[in-house]
């Protein structure tokens, strides 16, 4: 009789854990995840206003380019580009503006998914708020897609944040 009491308060109290778990909102994190197979490479908390950046070296101009989106909700909106020259896939017949010898453009767009194929010679780099990741390590050079996801708060402490 006493250890079904002890299992019946154990249930008790694991669903009154669970419900409460259940009850703290969801939280925004950026995915980064292979093109192809969909593996995960990194899982890290972002808020609306986060700043997620593309940071690399244009191929041909050899010269920094840098993309910044503000994450919005499920989606990255594209809020400016700095590159230093004009080169193949910039945008050569934007209204731009010009500081320090740099290009800064306010291009338009907002993303579900943001498709990247990183290069060993670009060095492609992401900042996600203060952190920076090498995007050519975490992915082996493999192209990966960055998107917004809601995931529970319950589920953080299970998977962890960082994959």
């Amino acid at each position: 009789m006493k250890r079904r009491y002890v299992a019946a308060a154990a249930f008790v109290v694991l669903v009154a854990a669970l419900g409460s778990a259940a009850a703290v909102p969801d939280r925004q994190v950026l995915v980064v995840s292979d093109v192809e197979t969909g593996e995960t490479y990194l899982e890290t908390p972002v808020d609306n206003g986060t700043v997620v950046a593309l940071e690399y070296t244009h191929s041909v101009e050899k010269t920094r380019v840098y993309e910044a989106y503000t994450v919005r909700g499920d989606h990255l909106e594209m809020t400016h580009m700095e590159f230093e020259s004009y080169g193949w896939g910039l945008p050569s017949r934007a209204n731009v503006t010009r500081k320090n010898g740099t290009f800064i453009y306010d291009p338009p767009g907002s993303y579900e998914r943001l498709t990247v194929a990183p290069g060993r010679i670009a060095g492609h780099r992401l900042h996600v708020g203060d952190e920076t990741h090498d995007l050519v390590a975490l992915s082996n050079g493999r192209s990966v897609t960055l998107s917004i996801h809601r995931q529970s708060a319950f589920a953080l402490p299970l998977y962890g944040v960082d994959r």
